[in-house]
């Protein structure tokens, strides 16, 4: 079970959070500035941390670059009234992965949440998991089927990208400034070649299939 942490000054919304997300089978703790929050991060293991902007003692950037030195992989999802590009991007170069304005949807809430610690765990295990195949990213293998194939470096980075984010699309640039990086000088006709290649290897595997989106690029379809 994760355990989420929110923190919030006002205690209705901390109430109705930690509501939302207790009938979602989460463990919660609640706290209502940033200092309260760091004595349960010390004390308590956190998966995601829930972060308002302004709270006495310390807002929530502050708090963020701060929990950023102590837990630099740790999911932050800030929430807030302030609605201005500015803040989102304040927020961002302080460290959160995810940005909501309030009012909150509780349903929307529930997603981003899914998604952010899905990232996690893909980051933090270094593996998907997709039915019964796994992707391992520490030997480039694929597993399933009842056989292990070690992929080529880029082929299996690629596949890893793709599925690592299930139905985004990816341009071509995108996945060659990413996968080759930006000093590379090959040209982007390459990702088409090694989707070509990843296609025909997994042709007969029904839990994953690339799909070419067309004037776009690519995206990844997990199946099961």
């Amino acid at each position: 079970m994760f355990h989420i942490l929110v923190i919030d000054d006002d205690k209705n919304i901390r109430y109705v959070m930690k509501e939302v997300l207790e009938a979602n089978q989460y463990t919660v703790f609640t706290a209502e500035n940033g200092e309260q929050a760091f004595e349960v991060i010390v004390k308590e293991h956190i998966d995601l941390a829930i972060v308002d902007i302004m709270m006495p003692k310390m807002d929530g950037y502050q708090f963020t670059k701060e929990l950023r030195e102590y837990n630099a992989d740790l999911p932050i999802l800030m929430v807030s009234a302030k609605q201005l590009p500015e803040d989102r991007k304040k927020g961002f170069v302080a460290g959160i992965d995810d940005y909501m304005t309030k009012p909150i949807d509780p349903d929307e809430l529930l997603l981003h949440i899914k998604a952010l610690l899905r990232r996690y765990q893909i980051i933090h295990e270094r593996k998907i998991v997709i039915g019964d195949v796994v992707l391992d990213y520490d030997n480039y293998t694929v597993s399933g089927h009842g056989q292990v194939q070690e992929l080529p470096q880029k082929e299996f980075l690629l596949l890893y990208k793709l599925l690592s984010f299930p139905n985004k699309i990816f341009t071509r640039i995108q996945l060659m400034d990413e996968i080759w990086g930006l000093d590379c000088y090959t040209d982007a006709e390459t990702v088409t070649v090694h989707i070509g290649r990843l296609r025909k290897r997994f042709s007969d595997w029904e839990e994953f299939k690339i799909e070419s989106i067309r004037g776009l690029g690519y995206k990844a379809v997990k199946m099961v």
